[in-house]
């Protein structure tokens, strides 16, 4: 055999050698590229679960506040309005019998002097003993001049122009001090609250009586409990319209988005609010009943 017979032999398995390591080094790259892949992936699926968790927690109040834009203040003059002959009293400064414990039905326990009513927040609120739909209504209030606090504990209340069950179920027109008072708009006096953001803002000093006068369109729901026609507010403050027709989304919540639920007619309730600034008085409240 001649010298170096053997040389083809050598360089095949030198090569099987050389393209078995670079198989090698191309397997383990690829490896380390799915790898990548695999670690970006599952950081995307932390992030969006992540994401889904958020999106699912538990609503809270601020979710539908709304502090911009603020409401003009204007000035308005003083203006107490007799009630008309066809008007149904529901106080006229001598007693509560047209209204009743919201929570039990039981006889009304705010506190009656000198021809006001007076907000008593350990008994809770009260509504009338009648139920209505379609309506006017006058209401005169008034923040004591020595209220303390604020933003939403500075002479917190509010008329519910439909009470829905106890508590604060329904549909509320907010009373609070709004003289120089900084809160979310959607819910100063004024405001169909967190829903409509009153037109303008002619709250008086505390001490000084407010007062509304309110055109209430109930809403009508088909036999099978769906909403046929939305409610509707039309409110003047002090004589200065703040609410014009407006389309009521359902029934007023602190926390959560409104919701309609069935009812035929209503009691008008009053909000003895929690809050610890000291209790706001009502006077000359009537009603007349609208087709």
């Amino acid at each position: 055999m001649r010298e170096g017979g053997n040389q083809p032999v050598v360089l095949v398995l030198a090569g099987s050698i050389r393209l078995g390591y670079a198989f090698k080094i191309m397997s383990t790259r690829i490896s380390k590229f799915f790898a990548l892949l695999a670690f970006v992936a599952t950081c995307l699926c932390g992030s969006a679960q992540r994401a889904a968790a958020q999106s699912t927690s538990a609503p809270k109040p601020e979710d539908t506040e709304i502090w911009q834009p603020v409401p003009k203040v204007v000035m308005a003059e003083v203006n107490q309005a007799a009630p008309p002959s066809d008007a149904i009293i529901l106080f006229d400064g001598k007693n509560l019998d047209e209204w009743v414990s919201a929570q039990d039905h039981s006889p009304a326990k705010w506190v009656v002097h000198d021809g006001v009513v007076t907000v008593n927040k350990a008994a809770g609120n009260i509504e009338t003993k009648r139920s209505f739909k379609n309506y006017q209504l006058h209401i005169e209030w008034k923040v004591p001049e020595n209220v303390t606090g604020s933003g939403q504990a500075r002479g917190n209340s509010g008329v519910f122009l439909a009470s829905t069950g106890p508590e604060d179920a329904g549909y509320e027109l907010q009373v609070l001090d709004a003289y120089k008072n900084s809160t979310y708009v959607n819910g100063m006096a004024g405001s169909i609250y967190k829903q409509s953001i009153p037109l303008a803002n002619p709250c008086r000093k505390p001490g000084e009586w407010e007062s509304y006068d309110v055109v209430w369109t109930a809403p009508i729901f088909t036999a099978d409990g769906s909403l046929k026609t939305p409610a509707y507010a039309t409110v003047f403050f002090n004589g200065v319209l703040v609410q014009n027709h407006f389309e009521l989304k359902g029934e007023t919540r602190y926390i959560g988005q409104p919701f309609y639920k069935k009812f035929d007619s209503a009691p008008i309730k009053l909000q003895a609010h929690g809050d610890p600034s000291p209790p706001i008085s009502f006077r000359n409240i009537w009603v007349r009943e609208l087709p």
